[in-house]
């Protein structure tokens, strides 16, 4: 009984703080990525180093959802396969393995980018950008041809992927321009 959330662990009825903090704590941590994305962007309006809006949005895109997103999603595809497979709507297969060392690599390099210079920066874009392609298009042909909706196939996770695959690019160009390629 204890996996509804609505009684403890002795079989008593869960104080009503006690659910709520469950809830929100599951929130969190099961939208972690498209919250690091919002936190990204608050980051690069409320911190002023370096000066170009642009630059800073970038580097806390790197940082925080392809970087500690990618380390977190690819540590539930290694360490917990079936969470991982039931929240895409998908069954466990030893491929996970592989996507969570992939998201794991991608995501420590991209953590590191975020105080490498520019060229690093657009190797780590490249990878991540060609790999999340091929995510959301599988993503979104699994919806649309299979008919999974299940919240990490189609839904914040997708967003946020499409989204980067978008501004990862555009800022990495605004910031070659403005840094004259430094």
């Amino acid at each position: 009984m204890a996996s509804t959330g609505s009684f403890s662990h002795s079989g008593r009825q869960a104080r009503p703080e006690t659910v709520m903090i469950e809830a929100i704590i599951r929130l969190v941590l099961g939208n972690l990525t498209p919250l690091l994305f919002v936190l990204a962007f608050v980051m690069a309006c409320c911190l002023k180093a370096p000066p170009s809006h642009g630059m800073r949005l970038f580097n806390w895109l790197l940082l925080l959802p392809v970087g500690l997103g990618g380390v977190w999603s690819g540590g539930f595809h290694v360490f917990f396969p079936e969470i991982a497979s039931r929240s895409i709507g998908w069954q466990p297969s030893p491929f996970e393995y592989e996507i969570g060392v992939a998201d794991i690599a991608m995501g420590i390099t991209a953590i590191v980018s975020f105080w490498r210079p520019l060229a690093f920066k657009a190797a780590v874009i490249l990878c991540v950008v060609l790999f999340y392609f091929g995510v959301a298009a599988n993503h979104v042909h699994d919806a649309f041809a299979g008919g999974n909706f299940a919240p990490n196939n189609f839904g914040a996770l997708l967003a946020v992927t499409i989204a980067q695959i978008i501004l990862l690019p555009l800022l990495y160009l605004r910031a070659k321009r403005e840094t004259g390629g430094e």
